[in-house]
């Protein structure tokens, strides 16, 4: 197979964290700690994002204009950064969000086929 072909891994990986923090911005606007910490609650804490991951994502998100920035005082009284989904961004999410049900279903199928001689 083409190196240049489907996917690379970094491409889904990639692809599925932005689609995460897509979501996790449908609830409302948040700053880049709230973020990652909802995602942690949401997954469980099966999902452990870095910041080294999470500001790289946010990054691209926003020159994609799927979400949008400004910054804004704490409650501490700190700056911070605070995210929000943008129209193009919802409609991203639920095109993403569409293939994502699609490859995991394609996946469960694989998966749950039985095994020769087993029923």
């Amino acid at each position: 197979m083409p190196k240049n072909a489907g996917l690379s891994r970094l491409e889904l990986l990639q692809g599925t964290l932005d689609m995460i923090v897509l979501q996790t911005l449908r609830w409302g606007p948040r700053h880049g700690y709230g973020i990652a910490q909802m995602i942690r609650a949401d997954s469980g804490s099966a999902l452990q994002i870095e910041t080294g991951s999470l500001y790289p994502a946010l990054h691209r998100l926003e020159r994609q204009s799927l979400i949008s920035a400004e910054w804004d005082v704490s409650e501490s009284g700190q700056q911070i950064r605070v995210y929000r989904l943008t129209a193009a961004g919802k409609k991203h999410l639920v095109a993403e969000r569409s293939r994502w049900e699609q490859l995991s279903g394609a996946i469960a199928a694989i998966l749950n086929k039985p095994l020769e001689g087993e029923t």
